[in-house]
């Protein structure tokens, strides 16, 4: 089993920066090098969506369209952790955000049923 926690959400006004972390833990986490990390969203109303994500093997990052050149995933293999820094926020990025892994996932990573574990989310709140 894998825990995931995510951290770093609040209330930010449009143009400003949020840093978002996911710390995972769980009895087969010794091996966090080994997963593929995602983060999708959903805001009210709206089905879930994907952000971005980091491939295990070769640290690929792949993203939205919408958030390319605003939003960087990166991870800390040592501190079991993956971020997500988003940059010129808009009131549209406002969402309640997850973070979700696989073990060893190679591909679809953009889409949520490929990822087995989520964690509870964080509130992103963009006032415009």
């Amino acid at each position: 089993q894998v825990q995931l926690v995510e951290s770093g959400g609040g209330l930010v006004q449009a143009g400003g920066s949020l840093r978002l972390s996911c710390a995972a833990s769980g009895r087969t986490i010794s091996t966090f090098s080994s997963y593929s990390m995602g983060w999708f969203r959903q805001a009210p109303g709206k089905e879930r969506e994907f952000v971005a994500a980091i491939s295990w093997s070769d640290g690929s990052t792949y993203y939205t369209d919408s958030v390319k050149g605003r939003f960087t995933i990166s991870r800390d293999n040592a501190k079991n952790t993956v971020y997500l820094q988003m940059n010129s926020l808009k009131a549209e990025d406002t969402a309640v955000y997850y973070c979700a892994t696989r073990f060893r996932g190679t591909y679809g990573l953009d889409t949520a049923r490929q990822y087995d574990y989520w964690g509870q989310g964080t509130q992103v709140t963009v006032s415009s």
